[in-house]
C-alpha cells in the first residue's frame, strides 16, 4: 500500500469519527465516556497521519 493510499484511509477514518462525535454530542442520551473515547481515537489517527507525513519527509 502506498503512503498516499494509507494517508487517505486514515483521513476517511478521521472524518468518520468526527461525524460520529458530532452525532454523539447532539444525542439526547450523550455518553461522556463514549465521546471521550471517540475523541481519543480521532486524536490517535491524527497523530498517526502526522507521523507518516513527517517520516516521509526524511
Amino acid at each position: 500500500m502506498s503512503l498516499q493510499t494509507h494517508l487517505s484511509q486514515l483521513a476517511r477514518k478521521h472524518e468518520a469519527l468526527e461525524r460520529e462525535i458530532h452525532e454523539a454530542i447532539h444525542s439526547p442520551s450523550a455518553n461522556d465516556l463514549r465521546i471521550a473515547e471517540l475523541k481519543r481515537r480521532k486524536l490517535q489517527l491524527k497523530d498517526s497521519m502526522n507521523r507518516l507525513k513527517t517520516d516521509s519527509l526524511h
